[in-house]
């Protein structure tokens, strides 16, 4: 939803200063009542009658950015789970997943087993499993 244009929010403001209640101010423009009381506590504390174009928060991992660079670069095989218990935090794993992708890192898992090429896996009595019907 796109915030109300700084005209509007003017002709809100000016009705309100005209002494209307918030109630009739709400009705008469058909926004809500509490929106209405919001903009004008913005008007009184913060001296701003225009709408806030961009969310200023600053993400919870923010602070744990500079540990998560160092971890990863000395483990790059960690999971996000084992991240998350190296950092000892009670962040989610997908916080850390989004932190992951803002920081442009990645984790990287070490292949366990040899990859399914031309690789001849054999059987515990020996007899290769390749070309075989059973496995």
């Amino acid at each position: 939803m796109k915030p109300y244009s700084k005209e509007f929010r003017g002709q809100v403001l000016a009705a309100c200063d005209k002494g209307r209640s918030t109630r009739e101010v709400a009705t008469y423009f058909d926004v809500s009542e509490s929106w209405v009381r919001r903009i004008k506590q913005e008007r009184r504390e913060l001296n701003k009658t225009a709408p806030l174009l961009k969310r200023r928060r600053v993400p919870l991992w923010a602070a744990f950015a500079d540990q998560i660079k160092v971890l990863i670069q000395r483990t790059p095989d960690l999971t996000l789970a084992e991240l998350k218990r190296e950092l000892g935090t009670d962040l989610s794993v997908p916080t850390l997943c989004t932190a992951l992708q803002r920081l442009r890192l990645t984790v990287k898992k070490k292949c366990s087993s040899p990859r399914r090429g031309n690789v001849r896996m054999s059987r515990r009595d020996g007899s290769s499993c390749v070309g075989s019907s059973r496995i």
